[in-house]
């Protein structure tokens, strides 16, 4: 029988949708964690923490053993840990004298499914037979920037009808997603990149020279995107006068937007591009943005660079991925795993230094952005080696052909 690998698609569709919820439901609850808890902020703050260090922790643990585990095994978990820790959420927390405790074991929880599901789905995708990878693998990218907006808006409308009070309703509708994507991913076709032991090693990989060029690439990304994606409420507030809710939502919603419009349209037209061209502009558009943001005296022209960013760093993540997999075909879940690990130490390096740099500004925001700009800056850089290094070798293999 004919292998249904749209199911596949399909299934890593919600996968990303599945880690969108998992990273944004909760903070939109902070404060009333915070009201009905009685939870000090300074602990809520450990929160994000504790979710994105599990992720890293993942994808070195992805990278040694889903291999042996198995794919489907493991992404199933990580739809089943989704679910569950979504749903604690509602009935954890009460279950301590501190709910503290019980909010953390339900992150814990959901955040190894958020990282699996980082580490795994985009491998499952490029072992499929579809033609232009790199379009289908933007396309795939693009559902977390969507997912993020949904939550976003459909959790604040929920809020706005029934009242912030049910919010333990709405976590139990959201763990509906995951788990009804685990019959997805049991029944539908997933492929292995690799034969079983054919696969190269950590060590292979670091002994090759291009396998680093990638890690650059993908730091940057994470940095890129998210040093603009997590300041962005910040700016809001402080260069144009929004309310901190308005800026939550405002700068998230639309940096999220035009992330996933920029990833839509490589997923549309991308067979017709050239992906690192496609890369190299985005990374100028990106430094352009970051210096808007930093130099500009306008606040209006400030927060259209924070909102343009996120069309600029859109293609990053997912076309790193696209470039370094067929230049390291036998890279296999480890190649992913670390590009992933590259991916969020940047993410936690990147807003680090812009709000280290902030501070020691005396809290001028605009002076962290314009730290922040180093990251496209050595991007386009890195891309433009890899360009001209790319044209080489197939001029060389011309001339071997002639």
């Amino acid at each position: 029988m004919k292998k249904n690998y749209r199911k596949t698609l399909t299934a890593c569709y919600l996968g990303f949708i599945t880690q969108a919820i998992s990273a944004n439901f909760a903070p939109l609850l902070f404060l009333k964690f915070h009201r009905d808890y009685s939870i000090p902020l300074g602990k809520i703050a450990l929160i994000p923490t504790v979710y994105f260090l599990l992720q890293l922790a993942i994808d070195v643990f992805c990278a040694k053993f889903v291999d042996r585990i198995g794919y489907r095994r493991c992404i199933v978990i990580s739809e089943i840990t989704s679910a569950l820790g979504l749903a604690g959420l509602a009935v954890v927390p009460g279950l301590f004298s501190d709910p503290f405790i019980g909010i953390l074991i339900c992150v814990v929880i959901y955040a190894v499914g958020s990282g699996l599901i980082e580490v795994l789905v985009s491998p499952i995708v490029e072992a499929c037979p579809f033609d232009h990878k790199d379009a289908v693998m933007s396309l795939l990218h693009s559902f977390y920037c969507w997912g993020c907006v949904g939550v976003i808006l459909l959790s604040s409308l929920f809020f706005a009808v029934f009242g912030i009070d049910h919010w333990r309703i709405l976590a139990c509708l959201w763990a509906l997603i995951p788990l009804y994507n685990i019959y997805n991913f049991a029944t539908c076709p997933i492929e292995r990149l690799t034969d079983k032991g054919k696969g190269m090693t950590i060590g292979a990989l670091f002994r090759t020279s291009f396998f680093w060029v990638a890690i650059l690439l993908m730091v940057c990304a994470g940095a890129s995107e998210l040093s603009m994606a997590q300041w962005a409420p910040a700016y809001a507030e402080a260069a144009l006068g929004f309310t901190k809710t308005a800026g939550d939502l405002a700068g998230p919603c639309l940096f999220a937007v035009t992330m996933g419009i920029c990833r839509s349209i490589y997923g549309k037209y991308g067979s017709k591009m050239n992906l690192i061209h496609f890369m190299t502009g985005s990374g100028i558009l990106c430094l352009c943005c970051y210096l808007l943001a930093s130099l500009s005296t306008s606040p209006v022209l400030g927060l259209i660079g924070c909102i343009l960013c996120g069309f600029s760093v859109g293609i990053m993540w997912p076309g790193t991925i696209s470039i370094a997999s067929p230049r390291l075909p036998k890279g296999g879940t480890a190649l992913f795993a670390l590009l992933a690990m590259a991916g969020d130490l940047g993410g936690a390096f990147g807003p680090g230094l812009v709000g280290t740099v902030t501070q020691k500004a005396g809290d001028n925001l605009q002076a962290g952005m314009l730290a922040g700009s180093i990251f496209p800056m050595v991007l386009i850089v890195a891309l433009v080696l890899l360009g001209k290094s790319t044209r080489a070798g197939k001029t060389s293999d011309q001339t071997a052909k002639g």
